[in-house]
């Protein structure tokens, strides 16, 4: 029997409907999704975290390394670039860090990779001499990041907007004073911080200080704890104090530190919100925490 025209349409109509109607089904369960959180934040890398992936002595990503002669370097020590591999998940954002007075980049380079694997482009550099101060230490973590963005052979692959530092000791202090130079940075990490300056009221990047309760060199009732307490109090800040542990303990592999840099650093510098569990409520006294101050939630 032939069909008339008219119900023929309306056949096609209304599989025409169901079919869009499906198409919305699945539109829906894609924006809710793993990648749903990805389309509404364009920096964020990496799986969803967990306790382990962030203590993890290595995060999703593959990482290789190029290492920068002092000779190649302008206005810092040369170091050692350590980026993920792929290519398929666009620009990284990018950290510098400095070693601390009389040390060498090696003091500091179990980061790097640390780091790298969890979806950051780290620049762990030497600095131009030894017994540089924290304010030239500074001005040679910015001629890194400078170098990183704008000369280094995979410079296409770091986010020049999207950029933080970190120190020991001397370097410590250098992040603040790095900090203070360029408020543009978006994060800055000073590891057991040494500075003879105490008062850091102009900083506008988001502050995590680790301290150390047996530190003999840099105090933290001297250093660590007055440079927290004089942050602005509006600013996204945080102070965390190991327990146990020396001034020399940011010198060797730490997966306290290693865990709260890595939500620091991916709460500000790529914006994920999916660190911030990590971070508030903050971290209570433990075996490896002495102590920790800072303002939650966060609000940038």
């Amino acid at each position: 029997m032939q069909q008339h025209p008219h119900t023929s349409r309306r056949r096609t109509g209304r599989l025409a409907g169901l079919t869009a109607a499906l198409a919305a089904v699945v539109g829906l369960s894609t924006l809710t999704g793993p990648g749903a959180h990805a389309a509404d934040n364009p920096y964020e890398r990496g799986p969803a975290p967990t306790e382990s992936s962030i203590e993890a002595l290595r995060g999703p990503y593959a990482v290789s390394q190029i290492s920068v002669s002092r000779l190649s370097a302008t206005g810092f020590g040369g170091g050692t670039i350590h980026y993920p591999t792929t290519t398929a998940d666009g620009t990284f954002g990018a950290i510098a860090i400095s070693p601390g007075f009389t040390a060498l980049e090696s003091s500091i380079s179990w980061l790097g990779p640390r780091l790298a694997s969890q979806g950051f482009v780290v620049f762990t550099i030497d600095t131009l001499t030894t017994v540089d101060q924290p304010g030239s230490r500074g001005d040679q973590l910015l001629a890194a990041l400078d170098y990183l963005t704008q000369r280094s052979l995979i410079r296409n692959r770091v986010d020049s907007s999207r950029l933080g530092v970190m120190g020991h000791s001397m370097g410590g202090g250098g992040s603040l004073e790095a900090a203070k130079t360029r408020p543009s940075l978006q994060a800055a990490i000073p590891l057991t911080p040494w500075n003879l300056d105490k008062t850091w009221p102009e900083l506008r990047t988001p502050t995590l200080i680790f301290g150390a309760d047996g530190d003999s060199i840099a105090p933290v009732a001297s250093h660590a704890e007055p440079f927290y307490n004089n942050l602005p109090s509006s600013l996204d800040r945080a102070y965390l104090e190991l327990n146990n542990a020396s001034h020399f303990t940011p010198n060797t592999s730490d997966t306290t530190i290693a865990k709260y840099s890595i939500s620091w650093l991916k709460r500000f510098i790529d914006n994920d919100t999916r660190y911030e569990q990590f971070l508030c409520p903050l971290p209570r006294p433990s075996l490896t925490i002495e102590e920790s101050r800072g303002n939650c939630p966060h609000t940038s």
